[in-house]
């Protein structure tokens, strides 16, 4: 009893470090409570077999090979339409500083954004493991090969794959610090405003030329089932939505490390979401290059869970 008691109290100290590995690992916050959730149970029916050594190393294996097995199975399941992560309420965390001076690192609060999340889904589940631990957490060479039984020069190689595969995202990053904060929420206002008024030029203004926008519905309610590319395309599709959204209730929250528009409809026309989330990507200009819309009801447990 005294040992189950020590390995929970360790297991909680741990607890909120395993959460946001796990869901780097899948961009998936039901699937981060799942992983964690059975790590405390293995850690409960085989517990470690010398508990005055850190405890960390031995939960964030277990909790790697679980996210790794859940990410296969997800990318081996059929889903309708782009696949977005799962928004996660961000308003406690502080904005991150330009890690530029440090070749190849991510901060952690750039490492749950939209952009980097979905610029994972081009690596393997091996890679975005070694690419987390080495350019998220700090991990060393030698700490990931034992978190990840590979070998040193496995880790090395496969590192250099993952940044590899990353260029496209870093081309375009955008680091949540409090000016793009500050500039991506005075974006999405405009915007919102512009699309209530009908005022199709000021929209356009406030696009780039090659702005793309991705709906992930799930296959539940009525979302575009390919990412929509272009000025024009995009302006139809928002003014659409926003007749369809005339009446839902607006917030503005920090999700996933920046400014996003939280909707909810009490009573929406069948095949229209009660409740979606608008995310934005600024291009250097300071133009919106990507919105980011999500749906799906299974994507949207933890935002009822911190939004009420």
């Amino acid at each position: 009893m005294t040992e189950t008691l020590a390995l929970e109290a360790l297991f909680e100290e741990h607890r909120r470090f395993l959460w946001g590995l796990c869901y780097r690992m899948t961009g998936s916050a039901a699937d981060a409570d799942d992983a964690v959730q059975e790590t405390f149970v293995r850690a409960m029916e085989h517990p470690p077999q010398r508990l005055d050594q850190p405890l960390r190393p031995w939960l964030v294996k277990v909790a790697l090979n679980l996210s790794r097995d859940l990410l296969r199975r997800r990318k081996h399941r059929d889903y309708t339409g782009p696949w977005l992560p799962s928004p996660i309420d961000t308003a406690t965390e502080p904005p991150s500083h330009d890690p530029e001076g440090v070749e190849g690192r991510y901060e952690l609060l750039e490492s749950v954004s939209f952009a980097f999340l979905v610029g994972l889904e081009a690596l393997t589940p091996t890679e975005r493991a070694v690419l987390l631990l080495r350019d998220v957490f700090d991990y060393s060479v030698r700490e990931t090969a034992m978190a990840l039984d590979l070998t040193s020069a496995n880790v090395k190689t496969t590192h250099h794959r993952a940044r590899r595969a990353m260029e496209t995202y870093r081309s375009c990053r955008q680091i949540p610090t409090a000016a793009s904060q500050e500039a991506t929420a005075t974006a999405l206002r405009q915007f919102m405003g512009a699309l209530e008024r009908h005022d199709v030029a000021a929209v356009e203004s406030l696009l780039a030329d090659s702005v793309r926008t991705t709906t992930d519905g799930g296959g539940q309610f009525r979302a575009a089932l390919r990412t929509i590319v272009g000025r024009e395309k995009v302006l139809r599709f928002y003014l659409a939505v926003a007749d369809t959204a005339a009446t839902a209730s607006v917030r503005l929250v920090l999700l996933n490390g920046l400014p996003s528009v939280v909707f909810e409809t009490p009573s929406p026309p069948p095949g229209i979401a009660p409740r979606f989330t608008l995310s934005a990507q600024l291009d250097a200009a300071g133009r919106i290059m990507h919105l980011y819309v999500v749906s799906a009801t299974p994507k949207l447990t933890a935002l009822s869970r911190t939004l009420g």
